[in-house]
């Protein structure tokens, strides 16, 4: 298979992130989550946790845009929305990433970005509500919304935000090499099935 970058997207609460962390550690490749924010942050001047909300999540309207106008101010970001514009860096910095080194990355629609890429691994992680609700709140706490609401939500939204930017469907399988329950396998077992496909 010989591929060198592995994307990772994932519902709220399947554990994504873990997997992909844990998985970049035991191959010895460069993982990008965190890192890539801080990245479109250098190259944008934006603050990380508007990047963080702003380059997965799609946003009513944000305190930015009502400042700038939803369809951007000429001379201001080349007349780009503020969404639009960190789309475009934030596009750019997931191509360099994987022209650098082999490493993994995690949503931000890099599977979309990538799709071109002969040597990528698309994976979709997921699972049940049930296992999401009691994983968030385990790891995040209570909150005033219900673990369900508070996935329903983010889900959604994330949803929104990958059919805006790809005009494609997010979760759908064929978008991806490959779809994990974590919930059902385990996220041990997702990582090890993972690393396996990736050394073939």
């Amino acid at each position: 298979m010989s591929k060198q970058i592995i994307t990772i997207s994932r519902e709220f609460g399947s554990g994504g992130r873990s997997i992909a962390k844990a998985l970049a550690e035991n191959l010895g490749i460069k993982y990008y989550d965190k890192e890539l924010v801080k990245q479109v942050s250098l190259e944008t001047g934006f603050a990380q946790n508007f990047i963080e909300e702003h380059g997965e999540y799609a946003q009513s309207k944000s305190k930015f845009e009502s400042f700038f106008g939803q369809t951007g101010t000429p001379g201001v970001m080349n007349g780009l929305s503020a969404d639009d514009f960190l789309w475009c860096i934030q596009r750019d910095v997931i191509q360099q990433i994987a022209e650098k080194e082999p490493c993994v990355i995690v949503g931000r629609c890099a599977d979309y970005i990538l799709k071109d890429r002969s040597d990528c691994l698309h994976v979709f992680i997921h699972a049940d509500m049930a296992y999401r609700a009691e994983r968030i709140v385990r790891l995040y706490g209570q909150s005033e919304n219900t673990p369900e609401k508070r996935i329903s939500d983010k889900d959604a939204r994330r949803s929104v935000y990958y059919k805006q930017f790809t005009g494609r469907d997010w979760g759908m399988a064929q978008n991806y090499h490959i779809t994990l329950n974590s919930g059902v396998i385990g996220i041990d077992k997702c990582v090890a099935i993972l690393e396996d496909l990736y050394k073939q």
